[in-house]
């Protein structure tokens, strides 16, 4: 199965039912996807060809879901970027996989068009708000072995790497996610989850692929908007992270029953804490509440039966429905129960591997139990239970997850280097109940360099997640025997 049939298919079931609402508009899935088919034939019209790349650099709007779809009915590849993206990142991008087509909007339009003076590769730019003809869908573009997106996600050389989904994977992660959530066309599903970030981009793909409404907020900036916006378009899933779950329990107006027609809450990017997890049980006790936890080179790892919540508070649970994960250890052999060791997943959603990067496929993507297999070596250290379900107890590698996303130490540690004054210098992830990690700075520096400096320095140049909250002063690093700084040890301190 293709993804745009997503749309396809339930503007042909449910053509007058609400697909979007984001802002003032509100959108059939009739119009949605005639205004995707306009998007697609605008495409073509550039010179777009089948399996082209087309970064969407836009912020959460009916444009930004427009432009997937869009894209897909084109026969492209697409890649949301995030909004906070500065222009030498996002120049990277496009010449990273060569992308064909970029679609921004008027207030990015200065980031954009510095970013395309460097990616010669970029014949068109589409800025919004889009005034196209109206055209029919083209004919089916392809089939579901296709690459249909890649999201770019923080790596250890301080480059972003991009992880390639084919329609097949996306339809695999869908239908799995769907399963569970017991997904329905009645669904209302308000997202605040930015559409570059896997977890709100599956909001806009799944409700289209059940027939079900999303409602899209650009963030969370505004509570009290979210919170009427639960009320008034009678919300039955609401998709969480850690940071925001947070945010919603330190709202004094919140009392239990407030939201009736809530139906299920979830949960990932980083472990709630149990005291999060009683407090939002007690505001919307008919609520189901899922944990998960996930990667974006397979969507979704786990999740956690709401039954279980109680039980097994600290778990992220079992394998989604039509997977296997399990835990190995260094020679690839499963362990027992209690064993720490790295998890593996297995399924049809698991990604075919970084764009242009062997070197880094080959690390993550190894041979399964079938010769024509591969599985995915995530990196982190869990341990199950008697009953098989996992628990996570750490990262392998030096990537920080932080607010539902990846943060390379590399990239900030370039940054923070380009201040005057800055001698040596590394980024670190500390445990955070809030944010699962927050990213902190160690600094040896010139005499006047103060943790203003720094964090407004950073602020200037990387995402808003990627700025250190904290930063240390120390007279020098620690190093190792090789004279590299001995970022293992600033951990352990």
């Amino acid at each position: 199965m293709r993804v745009e049939s997503f749309l396809l298919e339930s503007a042909r079931r449910f053509p007058a039912k609400t697909a979007l609402v984001a802002g003032p508009a509100r959108l059939s899935y009739q119009e949605l996807a005639a205004r995707a088919a306009s998007f697609a034939a605008e495409l073509r019209r550039q010179g777009v060809a089948r399996s082209d790349r087309v970064v969407i650099f836009l912020h959460n709007s009916p444009e930004a879901v427009i432009a997937v779809f869009g894209t897909l009915l084109a026969g492209g590849v697409f890649s949301v970027v995030n909004p906070g993206t500065k222009a030498d990142k996002l120049a990277y991008i496009l010449n990273h996989c060569t992308a064909k087509a970029l679609v921004t909007e008027p207030r990015l339009a200065e980031v954009a068009s510095s970013a395309r003076e460097s990616a010669p590769a970029v014949a068109t730019t589409l800025v919004t708000p889009f005034n196209f003809e109206q055209a029919p869908a083209p004919a089916q573009p392809g089939i579901d072995l296709d690459l249909a997106m890649i999201v770019y996600t923080s790596g250890s050389t301080g480059f972003p790497k991009g992880v390639t989904m084919t329609h097949a994977n996306i339809a695999a992660a869908a239908t799995s996610i769907t399963t569970y959530l017991d997904s329905r066309a009645e669904d209302i599903v308000l997202s605040v989850l930015p559409l570059a970030f896997d977890y709100g981009l599956y909001q806009a793909l799944m409700c289209a692929k059940v027939g079900a409404t999303l409602v899209l907020e650009k963030s969370f900036t505004y509570p009290a908007v979210v919170l009427e916006k639960l009320k008034s378009e009678r919300v039955t899933g609401f998709p969480l992270v850690p940071t925001l779950a947070a945010m919603l329990l330190q709202m004094k107006q919140l009392a239990p029953g407030m939201f009736p027609d809530l139906r299920y809450l979830t949960n990932t990017a980083a472990a709630l804490p149990r005291a999060h997890i009683e407090r939002l049980r007690e505001l919307f006790p008919q609520a189901k509440l899922y944990s998960m936890y996930g990667l974006t080179e397979c969507k979704r790892c786990t999740y956690l039966p709401p039954e279980q919540l109680a039980l097994r508070p600290e778990s992220v649970g079992i394998a989604i429905p039509g997977t296997e994960a399990y835990v190995v250890d260094e020679l690839g052999q499963r362990v027992a129960p209690g064993t720490v060791g790295e998890l593996v997943i297995r399924g049809a959603h698991v990604m075919q591997g970084y764009w242009a990067d062997e070197e880094a496929t080959a690390r993550v993507l190894r041979p399964g139990p079938y010769p024509w297999e591969k599985v995915l070596h995530t990196g982190d250290l869990f341990r199950s239970d008697d009953q098989g379900y996992l628990y996570f107890v750490g990262r392998k590698d030096d990537i920080i997850k932080t607010r539902g996303e990846k943060v390379s130490p590399k990239e900030v540690e370039n940054v923070l280097y380009e201040l005057p004054g800055i001698r040596e210098a590394a980024v670190i992830g500390v445990p955070d109940p809030i944010l699962g990690e927050a990213v902190k700075a160690i600094v040896a520096a010139d005499d006047g360099v103060t943790e203003r400096d720094i964090i407004r320095h950073c602020a200037a140049r990387l995402e808003d997640f990627m700025v250190p909250s904290s930063v240390e002063f120390r007279g020098q690093l620690p190093k190792s025997e090789n004279g590299k700084i001995a970022r293992k040890e600033l951990v352990a301190a």
